[in-house]
């Protein structure tokens, strides 16, 4: 399909449609101003629903029959279970077996559990998905074979999709853990437990049928409700709902790499040097081993100084509840449980304090958490000379990777990307991202094993960093150091075909993924 394209803020060209909806081009970080009113579910009346509060049907297929599953709905599930999820594949199972065809599957992120899906994006039962993907369905999507252009989103550009009626979803189906027969639920409780269920927050509160599923339904009333159940229409008990070890990690661990050990060193010594870790600071680090490792060298910097953080942004792990218990950080406000600790302590801890993507990252509120974080610690799988980030493609135009929260973190006071220089002797950075999902305005340091790069309009930073024995290079001596290594990796050639289109935390369109050439 042709489509009228335009260069967008960042110059990017984008088209002005997807899936048949206009969307706007990318206008400039902070430029663009929403207007209207928020979005909303329509009005229901108790009148509706039994007096004695028991929602409870026999099966998800009964569920979904009375919820008025039909061709072309969008269907909503959220990514609390992982790759433990048995609740995506059975959904759509079930449409399968009752002939519904051309769903736009709309989940707040995919795994390799849900490859089980490819069969129904094939014969038509998925038309779609809008939201972020990996592996074996993001490599589908890169080929070409499905049918309408996949939506990709950060959690908060999700929350801000649902609010703003960017998407209606006709049907949201939310796993949870614990739960009773009026739809309250959490997943701190049972077999299934998840830790929270923020991402589903949103999907409980707008979508106009609102399924609960749990493995561990529970006597009135399942406290706390992280979802509550006045905005739950059906309620139902199945055998299982997740498989526990792939729900969370028993433990979660530190890299074990030399070179990623040594990055992880170099970005906290950097945040010391720049004065950053000082008494009531805030951070927020991922889960992945390098972060861990990050996070755990704080530990070792605030201990010998004598300081604490007021907070940590989560994903929780082990590590921070560690922090926290040892009282080295204040509170956690957790965005998702990444390990059986974390879980633990979200049961046990007031100051482990749950949050949502409303709270957390959506754009499109009175404010949000972000703008707070003292300094976020992110990955990339590519940066360019100008500091613009790619997480969802690598170098070869695979869409492999979601985006998840990263967008939203890029607006807190110092962005930090600590990441290998190369990967697979491929350097990682590039003249020009494969695919942009970053501003380089808003990405302040690259750290790699062999040197660190500031962004020139951080010059508080480089002001700061005059004196250090660190390797401080520019991101141009970075690139050229790779090529050297590596060898200048050729442009890769990629279709002119759109199948997937880049949010902005905003709702505008910052980039596309064009299909990969056989």
């Amino acid at each position: 399909m042709k489509h009228r394209m335009v260069e967008n803020a960042i110059g990017r060209f984008v088209p002005t449609e997807i899936n048949g909806e206009k969307v706007m081009p990318f206008m400039g970080v902070g430029n663009y101003m929403p207007s209207g009113r928020k979005y909303n579910a329509s009005i229901s009346s108790s009148v509706s629903f039994p007096s004695d509060g028991n929602k409870q049907v026999k099966s998800l297929k009964g569920a979904l029959i009375k919820a008025g599953l039909s061709d072309g709905m969008v269907i909503s599930t959220h990514h609390h279970f992982r790759d433990g999820d048995l609740i995506a594949n059975l959904v759509f199972d079930i449409a399968h077996e009752l002939g519904v065809k051309g769903l736009v599957w709309f989940p707040s992120a995919s795994f390799p559990c849900h490859q089980h899906l490819i069969k129904y994006l094939e014969d038509g039962t998925i038309s779609r998905i809008e939201g972020s993907m990996n592996g074996p369905l993001g490599r589908f999507c890169s080929e070409g074979k499905m049918n309408g252009v996949a939506v990709l989103r950060s959690h908060g550009g999700r929350y801000q999709a649902i609010q703003d009626g960017e998407v209606n979803i006709d049907i949201a189906i939310i796993g949870a853990a614990c739960a009773d027969s009026f739809g309250n639920a959490n997943g701190l409780r049972g077999n299934s437990a998840s830790g929270l269920l923020g991402f589903a927050l949103a999907d409980s509160q707008y979508a106009d049928k609102v399924i609960v599923l749990t493995d561990n339904m529970i006597r009135f009333p399942c406290i706390p409700w992280q979802i509550q159940g006045n905005f739950v229409d059906y309620t139902v008990e199945i055998e299982q709902i997740g498989i526990p070890e792939r729900i969370v990690s028993g433990t979660t661990q530190i890299t074990k790499s030399p070179d990623r050990l040594f990055i992880a060193e170099l970005t906290a010594k950097f945040c010391d040097e720049v004065g950053i870790i000082t008494e009531g600071f805030s951070f927020q680090a991922g889960a992945g081993g390098t972060s861990l490792a990050i996070a755990e060298y704080f530990a070792q910097i605030m201990r010998r100084k004598g300081v604490k953080a007021r907070f940590a942004r989560g994903g929780s792990n082990k590590y921070l509840v560690q922090m926290l218990e040892e009282g080295i950080v204040e509170y956690i406000l957790d965005g998702q449980t990444f390990d059986l600790e974390g879980v633990r302590s979200m049961r046990e801890n007031s100051n482990h304090v749950w949050t949502s993507p409303f709270t957390s990252y959506n754009y499109h509120g009175k404010g949000n958490f972000a703008g707070m974080v003292d300094v976020a610690i992110l990955g990339a799988t590519e940066v360019d000379v100008d500091f613009n980030a790619n997480v969802v493609t690598h170098s070869d135009g695979y869409l492999l990777h979601g985006i998840g929260g990263w967008q939203n973190c890029l607006f807190s006071k110092t962005v930090i990307l600590p990441i290998p220089l190369f990967r697979n002797r491929i350097p990682v950075v590039r003249d020009r991202v494969t695919t942009l999902c970053g501003p380089g305005e808003l990405i302040d340091v690259i750290v790699t094993e062999r040197g660190i790069a500031i962004n020139p309009l951080r010059k508080d930073l480089l002001e700061k960093i005059k004196e250090t024995d660190l390797p401080i290079k520019t991101i141009d001596e970075l690139k050229e150091e790779a090529e050297m290594i590596c060898g200048k990796m050729d442009s890769i050639q990629l279709s002119d075909e759109i199948v997937a289109a880049i949010k902005w935390v905003d709702g505008t369109l910052i980039d596309v993924v064009r299909k990969v050439k056989a």
